[in-house]
């Protein structure tokens, strides 16, 4: 008589999906408790970052895909560098989009010293 080899790795399976299953209704009813003890481990502090924000930085991570390496365009993208938009203009685009750019890459809260740092890519 031949054993049927599949039954125990769906005895295995039931058994993990059972745990998990527990193990996260577990979580639910412990939520409060383990954001305490997370504040806690921070000091007290909230888990979001404090720090402040680097128009270069973010650029260097987000802008030079589609604006070049020194910002002065590429393909379809124009250049920051000469760029004769004024600071408000700039505003918008960063925050409604336009053309290839897509609205709401910077954070809203950045805006205008995002803003800020692309006209100042035109005065240097």
């Amino acid at each position: 008589m031949k054993k049927n080899p599949i039954i125990p790795f769906i005895l295995i399976m039931a058994f993990g999906i059972g745990l998990i299953f527990f193990l996260s209704i577990e979580g639910v009813n412990n939520k409060e408790e383990i954001a305490a003890n997370e504040a806690a481990k921070n000091g007290g502090e909230e888990a979001a970052s404090t720090e402040e924000f680097d128009p270069a930085t973010f650029a260097q991570g987000k802008c030079i895909a589609c604006h070049g390496g020194n910002f002065e365009g590429q393909g379809g993208a124009p250049s920051l560098v000469a760029t004769k938009l004024s600071e408000d203009e700039i505003k918008g685009v960063l925050t409604n989009g336009r053309g290839g750019m897509p609205a709401g890459l910077v954070p809203a809260e950045n805006i205008d010293a995002m803003a800020a740092w692309v006209k100042s890519l035109g005065e240097k």
